[in-house]
């Protein structure tokens, strides 16, 4: 498939799109693909279901089939981008002439349902964005110029945020004119919450307006339906210690941006302590944070230690690695240089 998407990006004109459409139950498969298209020199800018409504005979007649297909949409960037991103390589530049590219290349108002609701898109989110950033610098073999701290107290220094994503100044007006037609109420936001991460982007969408852990707890506890089986989800509390911040009400709330970077430090640091606790054991890693892991890998990439990112890769079960997408990216990166 990379070999596929290879000669897809060497034919397609710069700043022109592909659209990939497949049909498969297994995240490992969606996880090869999407690292075969970034392989390739592509960057994702979207990802949909398209519901055929005329589902196939297996489709119909098994309860365990995926009834819809993935549609993955992807760019090729600008010769001029992509020569500005060569030059500055290294350098803090290349992550913010990323982020103002795609941004540019992103749909500025989205209706997803054609129901005159405004849905947040999720390619807008910081966290998406950054993974996005982080991706495309690995895949092109240049350095992460700066971690997710500085990342995210930047994006708020260089663009403009509403309902939690982020528009360059020439789109921002667009999308203000879209929510004056719509009630606040109309803006929606769907979650899945299957790991550590998808919990706190949860929490983030709850806590626009401040709750106890008493009107959270119940809410949490019916979202947590599918958690990945190798997942050791903290405890709410734990959650809500790490990434927020708590008034004198007992209500908890998303921290102020001046106070954020500090809280992100020390819940980066948290997750490093327990990455070393895994360096420290031996044999398979049965359960741990995936969180943990992602923040070590990186941790060891910025050290360029890519013989301890391939063995500690490999102490977890394969399924773990082939379901998560920047996990994948890391170790068949690092295992390439070993």
């Amino acid at each position: 498939m990379t070999r596929c998407f290879q000669v897809y990006y060497n034919v397609l004109k710069p700043n022109h799109w592909m659209t990939v459409e497949f049909h498969n139950s297994q995240n490992s498969v969606w996880n090869s693909i999407q690292e075969a298209i970034q392989r390739a020199g592509f960057i994702i800018a979207d990802v949909r279901t398209l519901d055929k409504k005329q589902g196939s005979f297996k489709q119909v007649t098994t309860t365990s089939a995926v009834k819809q297909d993935l549609v993955i949409s992807a760019y090729k960037p600008k010769d001029s981008f992509r020569r500005e991103f060569l030059d500055k390589s290294g350098s803090l530049e290349t992550a913010w002439a990323f982020v103002r590219q795609h941004l540019s290349n992103l749909p500025v108002v989205v209706d997803a349902n054609k129901d005159g609701k405004i849905d947040i898109l999720a390619e807008r989110q910081a966290y998406l964005l950054f993974d996005r950033m982080v991706a495309y610098h690995i895949m092109q073999g240049i350095p992460v110029p700066l971690d997710a701290t500085d990342f995210y107290r930047g994006l708020d220094e260089h663009f403009l945020k509403r309902d939690g994503m982020y528009f360059l100044p020439e789109q921002v007006n667009e999308y203000d004119m879209a929510r004056v037609e719509n009630d606040l109420e109309d803006v929606q936001m769907s979650f899945i919450v299957s790991n550590e991460k998808t919990a706190i982007s949860w929490l983030y969408a709850q806590l626009d307006t401040p709750q106890t852990y008493a009107e959270l707890q119940p809410k949490f506890m019916q979202e947590v339906r599918s958690i990945d089986k190798f997942e050791a989800l903290p405890e709410l509390s734990v959650l809500l210690e790490e990434n927020f911040l708590q008034n004198f009400d007992g209500k908890w709330y998303i921290p102020d941006i001046t106070k954020e970077a500090d809280m992100a430090k020390l819940r980066e640091k948290s997750l490093l302590k327990e990455f070393d606790g895994y360096l420290a054991t031996r044999g398979k890693l049965k359960l741990f944070r995936s969180e943990a892991i992602r923040a070590g890998f990186a941790k060891l990439w910025k050290d360029k230690n890519y013989k301890l990112i391939v063995t500690t890769a490999e102490r977890l079960p394969e399924q773990v690695i082939q379901e998560d997408d920047k996990l994948l990216m890391y170790y068949d990166i690092s295992l390439g240089r070993v």
